[in-house]
């Protein structure tokens, strides 16, 4: 409420300002000793709302499809420095590809948590844990994220058929097999490898060893084991985002009986293995120095130790057990993100230098 003038000039007059999208809606009031009968407006929804497809957008959570490039980024580099070529339209569909395959397989994850009830049994969700939540809020029907998934999938397997017929290529059909069926099964059924304690392996191959692998072999047509050390590395960086994300989640996944890690092992035992895992990445990454194709590779992930550290230290019993922390899942997802640049920058760095480049 605001004392001024209104638009007829009353000097006694209050007016009642509500700011919309659209302009200022200006509500008329009695005098002020009259101010029990302010007439009450109820919010107006703006004109330019979100659409359904930016709301289906957002439900696929595209800020976590770093998981999917990553390993995209670091194989193209790495076959950039070792045949001193890039292959920018391969490139573009194997980056586009595996994304959409990460949507679909994200909303499908949406939809099968909320059918084994391991969602709606979730009191502690958090950014990184706990799925979108969209279907338990009541933003999206559980057959609109189904039915999206599917086309988002559908959309992925299309760009894998173009990069198919372009390669000619069985080692890519099998690749992308894997990998659409690993995405879309993680949940559900019959097979529902998330429930059954090799969930965090099985990303680990599907968002590392695989896309690593498969983004070189497209840069080089070769086979080889260059690509399995910086595949390695990515592939425990996603491991450990999935296993501390697994630690809020514990109560929700012991109450449906999805057997992760953590379930199975507990919070001591859990956070061992996070830090050996952790560890065994930079004892990679100083073995990767030792090949002229992987050094400054190798040597800027290992850069990336400050980071690690502070993972560590908030990967600890007493907070990962507590309710609404996730310091550690931040750090964690973080040191994905600089690890993986770290590699890509690296494998720049040697492709530059290369005379052949």
């Amino acid at each position: 409420m605001h004392p001024v003038r209104n638009s007829r000039g009353d000097k006694n007059i209050w007016e009642e300002r509500k700011i919309f999208s659209n302009g200022v809606q200006f509500v008329r009031a009695p005098a002020l000793r009259e101010s029990r009968s302010v007439i009450k407006i109820k919010y107006m929804k703006p004109h330019f709302e979100y659409s359904k497809l930016i709301t289906l957008f957002y439900a696929s959570r595209p800020k976590f499809l770093v998981a999917s490039a990553a390993p995209v980024l670091v194989g193209s580099c790495l076959g950039c420095a070792t045949v001193g070529s890039f292959n920018w339209p391969l490139f573009i569909l194997a980056m586009l590809g595996i994304m959409a395959i990460h949507s679909g397989a994200n909303m499908a994850n949406d939809y099968f948590d909320h059918l084994s009830g391991n969602d709606w049994a979730n009191k502690n969700p958090t950014p990184f844990s706990g799925g979108s939540r969209y279907i338990q809020e009541g933003i999206l029907s559980p057959k609109a994220i189904l039915l999206t998934a599917l086309v988002a999938l559908t959309v992925g397997s299309a760009l894998g058929v173009v990069i198919i017929l372009l390669t000619r290529s069985v080692f890519i059909l099998t690749l992308g097999l894997v990998g659409l069926l690993g995405g879309f099964f993680y949940t559900a059924t019959p097979l529902k490898l998330g429930y059954r304690c090799v969930g965090e392996l099985v990303i680990a191959l599907l968002f590392g060893l695989l896309p690593v692998y498969g983004s070189y072999y497209l840069q080089t047509r070769v086979i080889d084991a260059i690509p399995l050390l910086p595949a390695a590395i990515v592939g425990i960086l996603i491991f450990l985002v999935i296993f501390v994300n697994e630690f809020p989640d514990l109560q929700a996944d012991a109450a449906v009986n999805k057997r992760t890690l953590v379930v199975r092992l507990g919070v001591p035992a859990s956070v061992w293995i996070y830090r050996v895992a952790m560890a065994a990445s930079f004892l990679i990454a100083a073995a990767m120095m030792i090949y002229h194709s992987m050094f400054f590779a190798g040597l800027f992930y290992l850069l990336t130790l400050p980071i690690a550290v502070f993972a560590i230290k908030f990967a600890s019993k007493e907070d990962l057990a507590r309710p609404g922390q996730y310091r550690a899942s931040q750090i964690t997802v973080l040191l994905h993100a600089v690890g993986s640049l770290a590699l890509t920058l690296g494998f720049i760095v040697t492709a530059l230098r290369s005379p052949a480049v």
